[in-house]
């Protein structure tokens, strides 16, 4: 399976796992890693909202972070990620930020 990742998801990524130099071959080594390990699913993690069609990788490292990915033929595209809440450790980036991010794409929708 090839598996592509978008620069939103290298840089959500970088945010919020620190020692990487190159983050977009990890991304794609962990996210082959965890669908051969059957860690694949169309649930969304728990308070996330949900899109049609994506998929949900949860890495086999770090078991709060969980990739969202969408198909594109025979390619998986990692899109962008999450951290799931009440795992063993609090998200890096707390919920307050990312809330801040989505009502300003929720504005921008409104106003384009």
């Amino acid at each position: 399976m090839l598996v592509a990742v978008t620069d939103h998801a290298v840089e959500r990524f970088r945010q919020r796992v620190a020692g990487t130099l190159d983050a977009r071959p990890e991304i794609v080594a962990r996210v082959t890693r965890a669908v051969e390990a059957g860690r694949v699913g169309e649930e969304p993690p728990p308070g996330a909202i949900g899109a049609r069609g994506s998929l949900y990788v949860r890495d086999l490292v770090d078991r709060s972070l969980v990739f969202v990915c969408r198909r594109d033929g025979a390619e998986l595209v990692v899109v962008t990620l999450w951290e799931q809440e009440g795992g063993v450790v609090p998200p890096r980036v707390p919920r307050r930020f990312t809330d801040v991010l989505k009502r300003d794409d929720e504005r921008r929708r409104d106003e384009g």
